[in-house]
C-alpha cells in the first residue's frame, strides 16, 4: 500500500468521528507550505530588533507561566516535538520555550544515539518511556522521526525500516492523542543560503564548535535527500489528528516567537486566581552567632 494512502487509511476513523471541515487538505498543507517557501525564499522579511524582541517574548514567557500552572491544575499531558535540518534553530527555539518555566513541569528530551540494547527494541520503544505524565509538557528535541530524516538518508536504517516507520507512526500517534495527550509536531524550516550562513558560523566560534560534528557535514551535503525524506514524512505523517505545524526558520526571533505564540493558542488555557504574597517575618537571631570559620571562597576575579 502508498504510503500517502496508508495514512488516510490510518486517520479514516478520527475523520468518521469528528468530521472534515477543520482541516480539509490538511494532509498536504505542509508539504505546500514548504514548496511555496522553497520558491520564494525565507528570511525576506525585516528582523526584528532586539528589543522588540525582548518585549514579546517577555510577555510570552508570563502566558506560559499561566499555562504551567494550567497543566499543572488540571493534569494535562503535553507532548511537543521539533524537527528540522541541521541549523534550523530548533535548540534556541526550544530555550526560548523553557527559559522561564519549571524544568519539572516543562521536561526536555534530547536523546543520544540508541546502545546496542536499544537497538534490540521495538524502534519507538525508547521514546515512549519518556512520553508526559498528568502535569507534564515534555519536548522532543528531535524524536522518533530521526528514522525517517537522518537515519534513513545516512544509511543508519535500511529503506524497509524506513517504510514500515513511515506506516506505523500514525497509527502510534493516533493511540497517544486517543489516550488524552496533546501531540504537537513542529517542523522548522531553514533555507539552503541561511543553514550555509548558520553552519560556517559555527567553524570559528568557540561557543557553537560543539554544535557541528562531522555528521552535520556529512549531511550538509545531502541537501536533496533530505528534501525528498521530509516530503515523504510528510506525506505519511501529516494527519488530522497529528498534523505537522511548518515554521518558517530563517529568522530566529520571528520564529520563536511564532512558535510559542502558536504553542499557547493551541492549548486553550485560563489565568487561575492566585493569592496575595506576601513574605513572613524572620525569626530573632535568639543568641546565634556568626562563626568564625575558613571558608573557601571563590575568587573574586570580576
Amino acid at each position: 500500500m502508498a504510503i500517502r494512502g496508508y495514512a488516510k487509511t490510518a486517520s479514516a476513523e478520527w475523520r468518521n468521528q469528528h468530521g472534515t471541515q477543520e482541516g480539509d487538505g490538511m494532509r498536504s498543507k505542509a508539504h505546500k507550505q514548504v514548496k511555496k517557501n522553497s520558491k520564494s525564499g525565507l528570511g525576506t522579511t525585516k528582523k526584528l530588533k532586539r528589543k522588540e524582541y525582548e518585549r514579546e517574548l517577555d510577555r510570552l514567557h508570563a502566558e506560559l507561566v499561566k499555562l504551567q500552572e494550567w497543566v499543572l491544575a488540571k493534569r494535562l499531558r503535553v507532548c511537543v516535538v521539533f524537527e528540522g535540518r541541521d541549523g534550523a534553530g530548533k535548540g534556541g527555539t526550544i530555550k526560548a520555550i523553557t527559559d522561564r518555566v519549571s524544568p519539572r513541569v516543562f521536561r526536555v528530551v534530547a536523546l543520544p544515539a540508541p546502545t546496542e540494547r536499544e537497538k534490540s527494541q521495538m524502534y519507538v520503544q525508547r521514546y515512549i518511556r519518556h512520553l508526559p505524565s498528568a502535569g507534564e509538557v515534555v519536548i522532543f528535541d528531535r524524536s522518533w522521526y530521526n528514522r525517517a530524516g537522518v537515519e534513513r538518508v545516512m544509511g543508519f536504517c535500511t529503506e524497509e525500516q524506513a517504510q514500515k516507520f513511515l506506516q506505523a507512526v500514525p497509527l502510534v500517534e493516533k493511540a497517544m492523542v486517543d489516550s488524552g495527550i496533546i501531540l504537537l509536531k513542529y517542523w522548522l524550516e531553514v533555507s539552503s543560503k541561511e543553514q550555509t550562513r548558520r553552519l560556517e558560523s559555527r567553524i570559528n566560534d568557540a561557543r557553537k564548535v560543539w554544535k557541528l560534528s562531522p555528521m552535520d557535514l556529512k549531511s550538509y551535503s545531502r541537501w536533496y535527500d533530505y528534501s525528498r525524506a521530509r516530503d515523504d514524512m510528510f506525506g505519511a505523517t501529516d494527519t488530522q489528528f497529528a498534523p505537522w505545524h511548518v515554521a518558517n526558520a530563517d529568522d530566529k526571533k520571528r520564529v520563536r516567537l511564532n512558535i510559542i505564540t502558536h504553542l499557547l493558542s493551541y492549548i486553550p488555557y485560563q489565568d487561575l486566581p492566585r493569592e496575595k504574597v506576601k513574605l513572613p517575618s524572620r525569626q530573632k537571631p535568639q543568641g546565634y552567632k556568626e562563626k568564625e570559620y575558613s571558608y573557601k571562597y571563590v575568587p573574586e576575579t570580576f
